[in-house]
């Protein structure tokens, strides 16, 4: 018998999510998985008092992961299968998945529960490493007196919601992870650097925004290398990812020398 309950401290799961990256088959996505995953409502899987699995469900009523132990005696598809098709009466509502391929046993557990499927985006990282990417580009470290001006930045560029990206510029700032461009005073771009604390260590998500007034001109292109040349100077590999939509992003990330090996799919789960 397994009881599911709430979990209120990601403390207690670390050795499970330590278990859990390490059988991915490739880097996962850093925003879904250090910007999502910690926002969204995590339940832990007990078998007489001993936590052996979690899972975890955004505001939107998707899972983002799942994951039971190999020692746990219950079934991982017939458990899966009870809360894809709501049968908790802890969870409750559950609409569908969004999962990667690079996790394999999570993907084949949507797969067999699944109506439908969509690609939503496309994980990107470098496989072969590049001796410094060609670019006059200079990128300059953010200073924690210039967070508003990064902010208006990306709500004017991309509509991002200024409350919450002066929380995460303010952390990337701290970190020393976020980086400008400017030209005659005027800020043109910005580009991320972010490292892993845990589990992902070896590697480095990027990121960046390109002013509207200055697309098209190739400037994401050496936004970009500069930020590959900056993860290969600390011995890291670059990974990144973007909408499958974006196609103007996905031509910037492959001329940069970044190829897209994995998927993150969305998908809904039948009706029990």
């Amino acid at each position: 018998m397994i009881d599911i309950k709430p979990i209120d401290k990601l403390e207690s799961i670390s050795q499970l999510k330590a278990q859990y990256f390490a059988l991915s088959s490739a880097p996962l996505d850093g925003m879904w998985h250090f910007g999502f995953v910690p926002m969204a409502s995590h339940f832990g899987f007990y078998e007489q008092d001993n936590l052996v699995g979690f899972c975890c469900i955004n505001d939107e009523n998707y899972l983002l992961q799942f994951y039971l132990a190999p020692e746990a005696e219950t079934d991982a598809k017939a458990l899966f299968r009870f809360i894809a098709q709501q049968q908790s009466q802890v969870i409750k509502q559950v609409k569908g998945a969004y999962v990667s391929t690079a996790e394999p046993h999570y993907l084949s557990l949507c797969m067999d529960n699944s109506t439908q499927f969509a690609l939503n985006t496309l994980m990107y990282q470098q496989l072969v490493p590049v001796n410094n990417n060609v670019t006059t580009l200079t990128l300059a470290l953010a200073k924690p007196e210039q967070l508003q001006q990064f902010v208006e930045f990306a709500a004017t560029n991309i509509g991002a919601p200024e409350q919450w990206v002066s929380g995460y510029y303010g952390n990337l700032i701290s970190r020393k992870e976020l980086f400008g461009y400017w030209q005659n005073g005027e800020l043109l771009a910005t580009g991320e650097c972010r490292l892993f604390d845990e589990y992902q260590t070896e590697y480095a998500d990027l990121g960046m925004i390109v002013a509207q007034s200055h697309r098209g001109k190739g400037l994401a292109t050496q936004v970009l290398s500069s930020l590959i040349n900056l993860a290969n100077d600390r011995g890291l590999t670059p990974i990144c990812s973007t909408e499958i939509g974006n196609i103007g992003a996905q031509k910037t990330i492959e001329r940069a020398g970044l190829m897209p090996q994995n998927r993150i799919v969305q998908i809904a789960f039948e009706a029990k």
